[in-house]
């Protein structure tokens, strides 16, 4: 069965909705171009819904926040308690259609039946979904009920969604732990209905600084903004003295002390930076207290890290109380959370059947956020392992964390194993999946040596000097991937270019068919994704290494799922101008049509002229490339360097790059103002290139 829209419930607190709406989110996202997200029930009309508020802004959907709810519990209450139930529907359909006449699917989120009044003697989630129309997904918490108990909610579930005329689309268990799941997997193959069950992860329900900080109104003396997303595994209190206290904190505590208390606040400071204690994940004051001026004045002078300080009204008991009544948020900047979810959500799920079930017509619009989850997607589906040699960066080690949670790849981190992980603790980052290799001692580097001697002793390359470059990391790191101890490598975070290129060139050398490494831009406009080269190495490439480029980039065009359809830009279209420039362009062109006589090329070119269908009719009417161009070859790194970030600024496009090409084994090239999302895109692509060799 075909449907445009579906209707997630779930009847308890903490089940995990927003947990499945986002999972279906990622998978709508990565096939539709527009998608709207709907609750038609929210809790109260003058307090921004935190679901919807996510949702907008995660998926950067384009539609109000008023167009997202329908009425709040209030105004539902009271068409119920008057009678006019009948109303109310159709007042809820109306706003429903609207969406589903203007979208290409509607994504519903029910409200829990905890939060409706007692004598609402019906699910009005499922009356909702009927008249919607809608494939109806139920949310069942495993936390608290037995394995049997469970079974019997999801076959009672099932029933009833079935005796509202409902379709079924799937039911979701959430929060299993291990033995229960052993329990349910082999009811849960014999079900009759499409059924998925979700491990309890920890982490998922653990609080947050923020969470803490919003729920308590708490005062921020001393908390960064990258300290909002830290979990908080207890709570302690600090009543003892300091040499007996340490005993007692452990990782991740959120610890109670009267800000007097200077000799614990100070202990816990020495702890974080001794590596013999556990690092806990804030200090909060009760009584509204602030430290001495002379406490504050040493704990700002510390570099590097320090513990985020928080103040409240209440006292120590009242304070320890409030904190644990606290529910853990999914939040817009918890990237941690946000992967953790969408790994346990893919590794859970049937993606592939998730899509066909959803069975919409496809369009061939691609946005910016259906490019980077479908590059997920199939990084994910062949993992391979990609090694990252600036492990000292704090943004390389935030990216790893989001690409193990995600599932994207497996990571191999270059650097002191000890520094790496004092550091990743001190950010509050779970590493522990990624494998460290201190490169100096690592017992692969005699091999390492005597690789890069035999490679380069004809060109008077000595072992002293084959020892020098293999104790640089991204020399070693390379080696890595030319004797397939990794698959990929991504650098350039900290170091040049030129820094990450020349080992590459040295020792993995580029591909038979060219003889030059080149790069692309993925330029992702508001409906499609175009592919610019070259960008970022060559800077005045002559004819014969323009057509090469050519070649490369249609090549890894096609390879990422875009037709290629070259256009070669010069500053005149076709036979109309002469000079060397336009020369050099129009003979790459004859070279490449000559190499790859099936290959869509079409030049010299103009730029609007390439992009522009009205332009094209005009200067070249017969061209199957003008006005259809995906992929645009600049005559040199000038124009082309210029023109992609005149583009990306104007326009807002995403771009996603430089990623090299011509090279046996891909290796990658990051700017040096990258952001942690650069990393983790360049990291997808490099995994999905090596899948492809």
């Amino acid at each position: 069965m075909k449907t445009k829209s579906l209707y997630i419930s779930a009847q308890e607190v903490n089940a995990g909705t927003l947990f499945v709406s986002m999972g279906m989110m990622e998978i709508l996202k990565r096939n539709l171009h527009k998608v709207a997200f709907f609750r038609p029930i929210i809790y109260k009309k003058d307090i921004l819904d935190g679901d919807i508020s996510f949702i907008l802004n995660r998926y950067e959907l384009n539609m109000n926040y008023d167009d997202a709810y329908g009425f709040d519990i209030e105004y539902v209450e009271n068409m119920i308690a008057s009678h006019k139930i009948n109303q109310l529907i159709n007042q809820l359909i109306t706003k429903f259609k609207k969406l589903e006449r203007e979208y290409d699917f509607v994504l519903c989120e029910g409200i829990r039946r905890s939060f409706l009044s007692a004598n609402i003697n019906y699910d009005l989630n499922l009356k909702i979904a009927q008249n919607f129309g809608s494939s109806y997904i139920n949310i069942i918490n495993a936390k608290n009920d037995n394995a049997k108990e469970i079974y019997e909610s999801m076959e009672i579930e099932y029933e009833n969604i079935l005796s509202y005329g409902c379709n079924h689309f799937a039911t979701f268990v959430n929060r299993v732990n291990d033995e229960k799941y052993t329990q349910l997997k082999q009811k849960n193959e014999e079900n009759s209905f499409t059924s998925y069950l979700l491990k309890e992860v920890e982490e998922l329900g653990l609080i947050s600084i923020k969470d803490v900080i919003e729920s308590l109104n708490a005062k921020e003396i001393l908390v960064s903004k990258e300290d909002y997303t830290r979990s908080i595994r207890a709570i302690k209190v600090a009543g003892l003295t300091l040499d007996n206290f340490l005993n007692y904190i452990e990782e991740d505590d959120l610890v109670i002390v009267p800000a007097d208390r200077s000799d614990i606040i100070l202990g816990l400071l020495g702890a974080l930076y001794s590596t013999s204690f556990p690092n806990v994940s804030a200090i909060i004051f009760p009584f509204d207290m602030d430290t001495h001026p002379n406490i504050k004045k040493l704990i700002l002078g510390l570099e590097s890290f320090n513990i985020p300080l928080l103040s409240v009204k209440t006292d120590t008991y009242q304070t320890a109380q409030n904190i644990s009544k606290i529910h853990s948020r999914i939040r817009i900047d918890s990237e941690r959370k946000i992967a953790l979810s969408l790994g346990l959500f893919n590794s859970s799920v049937d993606i592939k059947y998730i899509e066909e079930k959803i069975a919409n017509s496809q369009s061939d619009v691609m946005t910016p956020l259906m490019f980077e989850y479908k590059l997920f997607e199939l990084a994910r589906s062949d993992k391979k392992k990609i090694v990252l040699p600036e492990s000292s960066d704090e943004r390389i080690l935030r990216a790893v964390e989001i690409i193990l949670l995600r599932d994207v790849a497996n990571i191999i981190l270059i650097g002191n194993e000890e520094e790496i992980i004092e550091n990743s603790l001190r950010l509050g980052l779970d590493l522990s999946k990624a494998t460290i290799i201190e490169h100096c001692k690592s017992e692969l580097m005699p091999l390492f040596i005597d690789s890069f001697y035999e490679m380069r002793k004809h060109k008077g390359l000595t072992i002293q000097a084959s020892t020098d470059a293999m104790a640089l990391s991204n020399y070693f790191a390379t080696m890595m991937v030319q004797l397939g101890y990794a698959d990929g490598m991504v650098s350039g975070a900290i170091g040049s270019t030129g820094e990450t290129i020349r080992p590459a060139l040295q020792i993995i050398k580029t591909t038979k068919e060219t003889s030059i490494v080149s790069s692309v831009f993925f330029m992702c406009l508001e409906t499609k994704v175009l592919v610019y080269g070259d960008c970022a190495v060559n800077q005045d490439p002559d004819a014969k290494s323009l057509a090469q480029i050519a070649l490369s980039s249609s090549k890894t065009a096609e390879a990422f799922g875009i037709e290629p359809k070259v256009a070669m830009l010069s500053y005149s279209t076709g036979e109309s101008g002469t000079g060397v420039d336009v020369d050099k362009v129009r003979e790459a062109t004859a070279i490449v049509k000559d190499i790859d006589k099936t290959l869509l090329i079409e030049g010299p070119i103009q730029y609007d002229a390439a992009v522009n269908k009205k332009v094209a009719s005009k200067k070249l009417p017969n061209s199957k490339v003008a006005g259809e161009a995906s992929v645009f070859i600049f005559p040199d790194l000038n124009t082309g360097n210029n023109t992609y970030k005149a583009v990306q600024r104007s326009s807002g496009a995403v771009a996603i790059g430089p990623i090299l090409q011509g090279l046996n084994k891909p290796v990658n090239d990051l700017s040096r103002g990258c952001l942690v999302a650069d990393i983790v895109n360049t990291v997808a692509i490099t995994a999905i290139q090596a899948g492809q060799i």
